[in-house]
């Protein structure tokens, strides 16, 4: 169903029909509020074939988790979706205004952000192309699978150190530098410690499933290749109704407190754009918060026994 639903009709606008957009909907939609989901189908996991570590969902394809979800969540009846990007909010009477790209608008007395984030990989050549298959950011998410085989780490920066550090459980580790940082000496020590290989020489590609070609001429064949991404909030709404921002080691993220409630007053934030790192039962979580959260702002009598 897509939908133009009159102005005002809603207690919630929830942006964001993935996994943590999905999760606040639900709480919503069973408390009986007026729920409307904004979401123009771009999952961050949409290039990963299968979803590992949410309990009961383990090996689960990541798309039909999401499509379940859909379809769990539209049965109930006060919930109205909308195949469709918000390109604009602002505050507007007692809640919110949501402007989608046909420069109609909807109404909402509060907000649930959950547009997730974009990730930005280093700029080498046949990366992108494996991202989600077989070059991946989160090893508790793809680690298992790779079967304690050779293992590398393309360095971005000192935050990969953390990954090399950490990958060790899943395999034979190699850390290639590849120009983006230089470990000091208490931190070769703990990359030695922890039995991880360090590599100087450039990488030239990547080939076959995760082979690391160098620059020598040297072939690394590896089972799977880790990266840490640089990330941005995917959509411009936080910044535009004023939400501060918190620097994570990815890039920027949504600061929010413990029930996931902005710093703009009726704005909730779940998922990746909002937490330094995140993965599926993670973005679940949240949003299981910032449904709960938001349907109880809607309640002003609990101010009083808060």
């Amino acid at each position: 169903m897509h939908t133009h639903p009159n102005e005002s009709a809603f207690d919630v606008i929830v942006v964001g029909g993935s996994y943590a957009g999905l999760s606040a909907a639900t709480q919503l939609a069973r408390a009986r509020r007026r729920v409307l989901v904004i979401d123009g189908g771009r999952r961050r996991n949409r290039h990963a074939d299968r979803s590992h570590g949410f309990l009961t969902q383990d090996g689960a394809e990541a798309a039909a988790i999401a499509a379940q979800g859909r379809a769990q969540l539209r049965a109930y009846s006060s919930v109205a979706w909308a195949n469709d990007t918000a390109v604009a909010a602002h505050p507007a009477g007692d809640g919110f205004d949501v402007t989608l790209p046909d420069g109609g608008s909807v109404r909402g007395r509060r907000l649930v952000l959950a547009t997730g984030v974009a990730d930005t990989l280093p700029p080498v050549e046949g990366l992108e192309a494996r991202w989600g298959t077989s070059v991946f950011h989160c090893p508790y998410c793809h680690g298992y699978e790779l079967d304690e085989g050779a293992i590398g780490v393309l360095a971005a920066g000192e935050a990969s150190l953390h990954q090399a550090l950490l990958l060790p459980d899943w395999g034979n580790v190699t850390l290639l530098l590849n120009g983006a940082f230089e470990p000091q000496k208490d931190q070769l020590a703990a990359l030695a410690g922890r039995g991880v290989a360090v590599e100087r020489t450039p990488v030239a590609r990547i080939e076959g499933r995760a082979d690391v070609v160098l620059q020598d001429g040297r072939r690394l064949p590896l089972a799977g290749l880790f990266v840490a991404t640089r990330t941005h909030i995917a959509s411009p709404l936080a910044q535009q109704l004023g939400c501060a921002l918190e620097n994570g080691p990815m890039g920027q993220y949504v600061a929010t407190d413990a029930q996931k409630a902005s710093s703009v007053p009726g704005v909730f934030c779940c998922g990746d754009m909002a937490r330094p790192a995140g993965n599926v039962a993670l973005a679940v979580a949240d949003g299981a918060l910032a449904g709960i959260a938001a349907h109880r702002s809607l309640i002003p009598e609990l101010a009083v026994v808060a």
